[in-house]
């Protein structure tokens, strides 16, 4: 049972992760104004910094979540 458990919080891990990659992605390119050109994110450099770190975040997350010790 602790096996099936660590397997799906290894998936869901991973999914936050990409989700949070995604996220990031796309606030970088709103604050460059390049895609997605409506809302209050857009042209503002601020969101480019935003994004950055929290695309990275979610590269730790998923480097993490599938290289930890299985028990």
């Amino acid at each position: 049972m602790r096996s099936a458990f660590n397997i799906v919080m290894r998936i869901v891990s991973s999914l936050i992760g990409l989700l949070m990659m995604f996220m990031g992605s796309v606030w970088i390119l709103q604050g460059l104004d390049i895609y997605f050109r409506a809302g209050f994110m857009v042209g503002d450099k601020r969101w480019v910094a935003w994004g950055a770190l929290l695309a990275l975040v979610g590269l730790c997350q998923l480097i993490w979540s599938n290289t930890r010790q299985r028990a």
